[in-house]
């Protein structure tokens, strides 16, 4: 938890390279007990190198913390780790967190569990509610999580000149569906200049006109 970057590296480096019998045991205690917040939060990170079956309860418990740092290294877990089971949690948790670091690992986690349609019907509602930051990690998990159910919402926003607009398109394309196409092409022609590396990113990664536009 040392605050000088050399020292907290190398100090990191040391648990890491421990046996995990001796690290991960004395790294729960510390993120469960240790009166300094920051040193919760650094061991909770050094945990998620290890692969211990006590982990997923120690971050479960964590997803309550009071504690912001400790909530985003939790849902961030659980994107790498996905427990359909906690769906309904997290699905709760959509509708009071706030933290501006924390909200976006949230909507990740779920975004992995998407194949669940009560998750994938609240993300899509998500897109379209609250701040534009909030907003736009919603889009890009949309985007990168291919959710195909998206795709209308996506095309609502991407309609939509606002700081919004590029991060609709290349969900669209991350997403793939041919169908958006003519969507693009029609952005295309009327967007400012400012929009259209992203328009023709978009179109590229929908496996269009990939060539004459990488200039």
């Amino acid at each position: 938890g040392d605050l000088d970057y050399a020292t907290r590296m190398t100090a990191g480096r040391t648990v890491r390279r421990a046996t995990p019998a001796q690290a991960v045991t004395a790294l729960i205690r510390a993120v469960n007990e240790h009166a300094d917040g920051y040193i919760r939060f650094r061991a909770l990170v050094l945990l998620t190198g290890f692969n211990d079956p006590r982990t997923p309860d120690t971050m479960e418990e964590l997803m309550a913390s009071p504690n912001d740092r400790l909530r985003e290294v939790a849902y961030a877990y659980f994107e790498q780790h996905p427990e359909p089971p906690l769906a309904p949690k997290m699905l709760a948790a959509l509708d009071t967190e706030i933290g501006e670091f924390v909200r976006p690992s949230l909507v990740r986690a779920l975004a992995a569990l998407a194949k669940d349609p009560r998750v994938a019907a609240a993300l899509i509602a998500d897109a379209g509610r609250g701040l534009d930051y909030f907003r736009s990690s919603v889009i890009e998990a949309l985007g990168d999580y291919r959710i195909a159910a998206a795709v209308p919402k996506l095309t609502e926003i991407a309609q939509v000149d606002g700081p919004l607009q590029d991060d609709a398109v290349t969900a669209l394309g991350k997403i793939g569906d041919k169908g958006s196409l003519a969507t693009l092409a029609t952005l295309q022609e009327k967007a400012g200049k400012e929009m259209q590396p992203a328009i023709a990113a978009a179109i590229c990664l929908l496996g269009s006109n990939c060539t004459s536009h990488v200039g």
